[in-house]
């Protein structure tokens, strides 16, 4: 349950305007001498000096610029909006299983395979709120990054520190398949899917893709399989010294035949990214064919907040007749 307040008539708020124009008005009138007794002689008020009750009387237009104020707020009618929500979704849980070999630092994604993953992933993550999304990462090993979580705000954090070199180094797609599908064996959502990103052949690991592929089909959970890396040639990272990676133009190779038939026996679909922006539209199209059915049931009510303004307005103009006829007293 949550409260705010909004404003029936919110234009009216603008007629606060007349609160500085009357601020101007004062002061012109406060600048005009003006003669409340006339005397013969200014003699005997030689050496006098202003008492503070000449200053104090501006309190008076504050009073009642704070009661005009007051009085607008309350013609604009103030209101506390309380509403209840009920939602109910039948979600879906997602596993992103990615490739962190070496070779995803290749350079024809920007800002490299990896990078674009990961950000776009995230991407992904941030425009499916009421959905649980875990992630594996894998090379020649596999581990989990994060089990599945409705806590997107850590999920991001989690991702934001995947890197090469986490674990040993190779492409064990069918162990992190399998990896993917355990976090999804006991989940009880109506779809359960796994997103597999890698940009390489299987060449490690003790599970064979195919059969992390039947383990998946035989709990009902469907593997998205991506290909990420451009058609030809890439500058790929093949050495490393004290300055750092050591880059060479080598051809792409990626397994697509094993990556349509993981997705085939899922019924999942196989893509490839050659670029940031087809790695965008993969996702968009993953992203509309996995929709969460969420039903919500609203209930609004609103309280006439006016009152506390009228008093206040009341209160000031009050205070403002009481000192003008009493301290503030003059002749007219």
């Amino acid at each position: 349950m949550m409260e705010e307040i909004d404003f029936a008539y919110v234009e009216l708020l603008y007629l606060l305007l007349i609160i500085p124009l009357m601020g101007l008005w004062y002061w012109r009138m406060s600048n005009q001498g003006r003669a409340g007794i006339q005397v013969s002689s200014f003699l005997p008020f030689t050496g006098l000096q202003q008492g503070a009750k000449i200053y104090l009387r501006h309190i008076l237009f504050l009073l009642r610029a704070g009661a005009v104020a007051a009085l607008i707020v309350c013609l604009a009618r103030p209101q506390s909006s309380t509403s209840w929500e009920n939602r109910t979704t039948e979600g879906i849980d997602i596993v992103v299983v990615l490739d962190i070999s070496t070779s995803m630092l290749a350079r024809d994604l920007d800002p490299s395979r990896l990078g674009a993953s990961k950000e776009v992933a995230m991407d992904f993550v941030k425009n499916r709120p009421f959905d649980r999304v875990g992630l594996v990462v894998f090379a020649g090993e596999s581990f989990t990054q994060c089990p599945l979580t409705t806590d997107h705000s850590v999920l991001k954090s989690l991702f934001s520190e995947i890197k090469t070199g986490m674990v040993q180094d190779g492409t064990a797609i069918g162990l992190g398949l399998a990896t993917g599908v355990n976090r999804l064996v006991d989940s009880k959502a109506i779809s359960k899917v796994v997103i597999l990103l890698t940009d390489g052949e299987n060449n490690g690991g003790s599970i064979a893709p195919l059969t992390a592929s039947e383990i998946a089909s035989s709990y009902g959970v469907r593997v998205y399989t991506i290909g990420i890396g451009t058609k030809g040639m890439a500058q790929t990272p093949v050495a490393r010294d004290e300055r750092g990676y050591i880059y060479q133009q080598r051809k792409v190779s990626i397994d697509e035949d094993l990556l349509k038939e993981i997705a085939a026996n899922t019924g999942g679909k196989y893509f490839r990214a050659t670029d940031n922006r087809s790695l965008e539209d993969i996702y968009d199209e993953i992203d509309k064919m996995e929709k969460s059915k969420i039903e919500v049931k609203e209930y609004r009510k609103k309280t006439e907040r006016f009152f506390p303004y009228a008093l206040l307005a009341a209160a000031l103009l009050i205070l403002e007749l009481l000192l003008r006829n009493t301290i503030f007293r003059s002749i007219p």
